[in-house]
């Protein structure tokens, strides 16, 4: 392992490699190695722990199954304490710690929470990696972690107040994003959960909390990165808020949405947000979107205007144009918003007859 100093990168690669080699036999006595080395060299520089830090992730990741409780304990505080040590955020040092806390997490998940817990106290800010690891726990191991959300919740609402630096808000957003959507998964697999008591109302008034401040906060801030950051957590966020405090908020809610459009050439990630608010709001019957309408389609043909060959992809505006309206689509309740249909259906059949019409009426 001290050829990890090595400063050339084919080196570093190949004492990876062996790590993750030798990991395959002896999967403990290779973590057990690797604790005590980043232990024993507390000085080593950050670049060198990482590609230790990588290796016991795979290792880990290989041999889940067969990680010994101990074993994991000991991985677990080294990771914890690797990804703390610095106040500064240090990225690719601190999520190669993050991810192997991840990746003991899909089976030790308690155990993970004992230690990383510990770090997030109420009234305190805490690291931006403590919240970003919860974030991620919450999707690679949603029946484990669910549990815990209510209670994670419960602190953080007090920490959105005290986020000051931008980095800080994201990673909030960021978990309240894939908090949301695992919520909504864990719901959706009651039958599978290993609580089937949890109800959506469980989470509902924090999570209206929390979108109080995005909304009436956060949504206005100057850095842009910030503002899709909110979006994209609204998205999901709204499928959980009390339905009656949704309908409230829709009608300040999607004109908010929609006037992200001037401000963002990227409109994929504002599409797929209203398309999920959309179909929150259809969820709970709402009738606040018929006053909408004239908004909506406003804002969406202009969208639909844009030319477009086969580039259908992330960065097209088609792309989002067609999520909300294959949401619309299925607006029983709504058949008033089927009038936003014929406008690409008109524009796609200029070209009447060619692949590219065949695709949209396909993806629509």
């Amino acid at each position: 392992m001290d050829a990890t100093t090595d400063k050339e990168p084919l080196v570093q690669e190949q004492i990876y490699n062996a790590l993750c080699y030798l990991g395959e036999s002896e999967p403990e006595e290779i973590l057990h190695s690797c604790d005590e080395y980043l232990r024993q060299h507390d000085k080593l520089a950050y670049p060198h722990r990482v590609i230790i830090l990588k290796a016991m992730e795979t290792v880990v990741r290989n041999n889940i199954g067969s990680l010994d409780k101990s074993t994991a304990k000991v991985v677990i505080f080294l990771a914890s304490n690797e990804m703390t040590k610095s106040k500064e955020v240090i990225r690719d040092w601190q999520q190669a710690a993050s991810s192997v806390l991840v990746a003991v997490g899909q089976r030790f998940i308690n155990k993970v929470m004992e230690e990383v817990l510990t770090k997030f106290q109420p009234g305190i800010l805490p690291h931006y990696f403590i919240v970003q690891t919860f974030a991620n726990l919450s999707v690679s191991n949603v029946f484990g972690m669910v549990p815990f959300l209510n209670s994670i919740l419960g602190t953080m609402l007090p920490m959105l107040g005290m986020a000051k630096q931008d980095h800080m808000k994201s990673v909030f957003c960021y978990a309240l994003q894939h908090f949301s959507e695992s919520i909504q998964e864990y719901l959706a697999n009651l039958d599978k959960a290993p609580d089937p008591t949890v109800r959506k109302d469980t989470f509902s008034n924090e999570i209206f909390s929390a979108y109080e401040v995005l909304f009436n906060s956060w949504l206005q801030h100057r850095e842009a990165k910030l503002r899709l950051a909110v979006v994209e957590a609204m998205g999901p966020m709204s499928h959980l808020m009390p339905s009656e405090k949704l309908e409230e908020q829709l009608p300040k809610l999607i004109p908010g949405i929609l006037a992200l459009y001037k401000k963002h050439a990227e409109a994929f990630y504002i599409s797929k947000s209203l398309c999920q608010i959309l179909e929150a709001s259809v969820n709970i019957g709402s009738r606040s979107l018929d006053v909408q309408l004239d908004a909506l389609l406003g804002t969406l043909h202009p969208q639909v205007g844009v030319p477009w060959g086969w580039g259908v992809g992330l960065g097209s505006p088609w792309s989002g144009v067609v999520l909300v309206l294959s949401s619309v689509m299925g607006c029983e309740a709504h058949p008033a918003l089927v009038l936003l249909l014929p406008l690409p259906l008109r524009a796609a059949a200029g070209v009447a007859g060619s692949p590219q019409a065949r695709v949209l009426a396909v993806l629509v």
